[in-house]
């Protein structure tokens, strides 16, 4: 089991911010986190990473129980995180390839000596993310889709068994985003790849190798299952409270409002 939730809530300066969180994510499956902004995704990433513990209920990460031992950073280690609050700490004037090979060493920046086998591991990183032609750019020169490449190369140095990308297409233009989109694809394809949540709140971004979808609102699990059930017209209708249709292209989803005639 990667990650497991029973009656998790969470509470703030006298508020809940989660409330009732019952979900199991197992290994070798892929998730997508979808909640629009305030719906308390973010305060769900910092439970699976550690950064906050439950008020109330039980979970275990990894195989770490909360509240059992101190696991902050021995679960850390084991997760691939990419967030924009990480592409804002990156030294700007590293190259792609320092960067990456930071993820061995769960540092920002570089500061040890790399083995040649850690380098030979961050340069096939690169070469599967498609930016090994940019190796020896600086990070600072680099367009968004190339960062959030290299963030992920970065996330995978370790060899994690879950790589948690949060909104990694966020402000990428349209052929950026797929760029980006068929890194993670080809990522998942390996053997050895990670289980993957992909947290979004733009249904375009879901690829057909996300097999399960949680839909989270105000800090309550709205509904979770197969990806095909949860992004349908009907279920997302409900969920929005407005009608929409989804329609299903080449195995991804597209996302309309559908306007009611008027009287």
């Amino acid at each position: 089991m990667i990650a497991e939730l029973k009656n998790v809530s969470l509470k703030r300066d006298g508020n809940w911010i989660l409330q009732d969180l019952n979900w199991q994510v197992e290994k070798g499956q892929n998730w997508i986190l979808f909640g629009l902004n305030g719906s308390g995704k973010t305060s769900l990433l910092n439970l699976l990473n550690a950064y906050a513990f439950p008020t109330t209920g039980t979970m275990s990460v990894l195989g770490m129980e909360f509240g059992r031992t101190y696991l902050a950073e021995k679960l850390r280690i084991q997760i691939g995180y990419v967030s924009s609050s990480l592409q804002q700490k990156i030294e700007s004037s590293d190259n792609a390839f320092e960067v990456v090979l930071s993820g061995a060493y769960a540092s920002i920046g570089l500061y040890e000596t790399p083995t040649d086998e850690i380098r030979e591991r961050a340069a096939q990183l690169l070469y599967d993310l498609g930016c090994f032609d940019y190796a020896n750019r600086r990070y600072e020169t680099l367009s968004l889709g190339e960062r959030q490449r290299v963030l992920i190369a970065r996330a995978l140095m370790a060899d994690p068994p879950l790589l948690i990308l949060d909104e990694p297409a966020n402000g990428l233009d349209f052929l950026a985003r797929e760029a980006l989109l068929e890194s993670i694809e080809r990522i998942s394809n390996k053997p050895d790849a990670p289980t993957i949540i992909f947290v979004t709140h733009h249904i375009e971004e879901i690829l057909p190798m996300f097999d399960k979808t949680l839909l989270l609102k105000e800090g309550k699990v709205f509904a979770s299952g197969d990806t095909i059930r949860m992004i349908s017209s009907d279920r997302l209708s409900e969920f929005f409270g407005i009608p929409v249709s989804v329609l299903w292209e080449n195995d991804r989803p597209l996302l309309s409002r559908i306007q009611m005639a008027s009287k």
